[in-house]
């Protein structure tokens, strides 16, 4: 067994609140932040954990404080959640999938007691339960969300004094709401759909589960700065991004954490991403450089924006994003909406292999060419860059996507290949080894609706033809997969 990595930071964020505040959808959005910038993140969902152990099927008075034996399974719950919790981070190190790969798990990791078992709540999607989040081979950071109410400053201390025995810093993370139309909105949009209330009626869902906040809210005590002898680091986010409350925070996972939720917020809004048009270079198979468009890729430019306002609705304004190089200030010349240049969304750098081939590349750079293939997210081309490196530039294209607040304004971004496989796993939660080759194709367009645990997809396609410059896993069977003239 390898021993665990000293140096790694290794952090428990513990989420506090009442039900239907946002804590789970704060959880979610942290823990896939961190794992994109190549952090181990990692969820501990409590509510699973009661689901497994006594079935989803449970009434309000499940959760009403005067029950002294429904208190006590609850805490046994939370208690095997935490533990599950402080195991994982001592095996830190220890089960790191070589494609650099965890999975972010709200489940048990060991069985309940078979007094408490009970049948396992139907299997749910890769947004739900069980999720895919990237992680690097050597991330300096492990993060796990203990995602539960945590509703007492008793029950916060044992937590934060078991971590500290452990050797894990802590960080709460309470997520208050006053705004009773949020709170109404996430429990008909996301309560009634858990599997809490599969098959009840609607208006008795909403009314039993308004009679368990009030349980909660009984015993409910907010996060002070005289909790754990005054020295808890916390974050308040009230009204999901409205108001942000920081005390005692420290080091640079808790402040990552703090930026991005200041930059969190809930208005409904949608993105559409288009490589630029086909490229000389692409036509040609060469990576890199600052080619013109070909008269394919210029018969796509002149399409995009009829295609544009067949999608955006009357109301809906739009603002486009292109990098700095010709081909996709090229490709947004015929559209009328204001424009902005990102030098962040300029292609991955490819160095000494810029403007080559890749059976150029092969025949120059024989070692290079099969370490790539070996490791493609974590390769830097010599004097150019990695994917890796290529994630931690996108970080404020990220952000700005996250803080947009503006009701009917989209965005376009006209990107290239790389840049916007990176965008596109943040918000579709792809691990680090699958972002490298998620396909882009060219003379498309994608529309994604980030939603309250997930994201939807639309594409939309533009009938003028062009290359396909998507290259397989090394493993895939290149006979399944259309292959030609490749590109990063």
């Amino acid at each position: 067994m390898r021993p665990s990595h000293p140096a790694a930071t290794k952090l428990a964020v513990v989420m506090v609140g009442l039900p239907a505040r946002g804590k789970t959808y704060v959880a979610r959005k942290i823990a896939r932040y961190l794992a994109w910038l190549g952090h181990h993140s990692r969820i501990f969902n409590v509510g699973n954990y009661r689901r497994h152990a006594v079935g989803a099927a449970q009434k309000h008075d499940f959760f009403d404080p005067t029950h002294p034996e429904n208190v006590a399974l609850r805490k046994e719950v939370a208690d095997r959640a935490l533990t599950d919790m402080l195991d994982w981070f001592d095996k830190a190190g220890d089960d790191t999938p070589a494609t650099g790969a965890v999975m972010t798990k709200d489940t048990p990791m060991t069985p309940m007691t078979p007094s408490h078992s009970a049948a396992a709540t139907a299997s749910r999607g890769r947004s739900d339960s069980l999720s895919l989040s990237g992680v690097g081979k050597a991330g300096p950071g492990w993060v796990a969300l203990y995602d539960a109410t945590n509703s007492t400053i008793e029950r916060r201390e044992g937590i934060y004094q078991r971590c500290m025995e452990r050797g894990v810093q802590v960080m709460f993370v309470e997520s208050v709401c006053e705004n009773q139309d949020i709170i109404m909105q996430n429990i008909k949009e996301v309560k009634l759909s858990s599997p809490d209330y599969a098959g009840t009626d609607p208006d008795k869902a909403v009314e039993d589960f308004s009679t368990r906040i009030a349980h909660y809210a009984k015993e409910y005590e907010t996060l002070q700065v005289t909790e754990c002898n005054d020295e808890i680091p916390f974050v308040k986010v009230i009204n999901v991004g409205d108001q942000v409350i920081v005390n005692k925070v420290k080091g640079y996972l808790q402040s990552r954490i703090v930026y991005f939720l200041m930059n969190l917020n809930i208005t409904p809004k949608s993105f559409f991403f288009t490589r630029h048009g086909e490229s000389m270079f692409n036509v040609a198979g060469k990576i890199g450089g600052d080619a013109d468009l070909s008269p394919q890729g210029q018969d796509f430019a002149r399409r995009l924006p009829a295609l544009l306002d067949s999608n955006l609705g009357p109301e809906t304004r739009l603002t486009v994003w292109t990098s700095t190089l010709k081909r996709t200030m090229q490709t947004a010349s015929y559209l009328s909406w204001p424009q902005l240049q990102w030098k962040q969304l300029d292609e991955l750098d490819s160095g000494v292999c810029d403007q080559l081939t890749y059976e150029e590349i092969a025949e120059k750079f024989p070692s290079d060419f099969s370490e790539r293939d070996l490791d493609k997210f974590n390769y830097r081309y010599h004097g150019g860059e990695s994917y890796r490196d290529l994630v931690q530039r996108l970080e404020p294209v990220i952000m700005e996507l996250e803080r947009h607040h503006e009701p009917n304004h989209a965005i376009l971004i006209v990107g290239h290949q790389a840049v916007l496989r990176a965008i596109y796993a943040y918000f579709l939660n792809y691990s680090l080894e699958e972002l490298p080759y998620v396909k882009i194709p060219l003379h498309s367009v994608v529309k994604l609706t980030p939603k309250a645990y997930g994201c939807t997809e639309d594409r939309f396609t533009v009938d003028v033809p062009a290359v396909d410059t998507h290259r397989c896993m090394p493993w895939e069977d290149p006979k399944k997969v259309s292959t030609g003239p490749s590109q990063q």
